[in-house]
């Protein structure tokens, strides 16, 4: 009866479970990298005229950050809908951390 509950798939191994794992870790932390260096780019000047940041520049990084997960979820989403559509859905889950 595993086929009911398995879905008829192999289950992946511990190996594959850690490399996935490990893949997905670098995944958000380039993402984190990008977003990082995008939005400061972006919203605080090079030059530091006080040790916390303005209401603008925080403004400016609270929306830099929205738009930023919002075009990468849209992305991601787009990107699995094609990969749907050819047959090569492996993955089931959405935006970028599988949920």
């Amino acid at each position: 009866m595993s086929f009911m509950f398995g879905g008829g798939r192999a289950q992946p191994s511990s190996a594959e479970k850690i490399a996935a794992a490990e893949t997905e870790v670098e995944m958000i932390s380039d993402m984190f990298n990008r977003l990082s260096q995008s939005c400061t780019k972006k919203c605080i000047p090079p030059e530091y005229r006080e040790a916390d940041l303005n209401k603008g520049e925080s403004v400016c990084l609270d929306r830099c950050v929205s738009k930023f997960f919002e075009v990468n979820l849209k992305v991601s989403e787009k990107m699995q809908g094609e990969a749907a559509q050819r047959g090569g859905a492996g993955g089931v889950g959405g935006g970028m951390f599988g949920m």
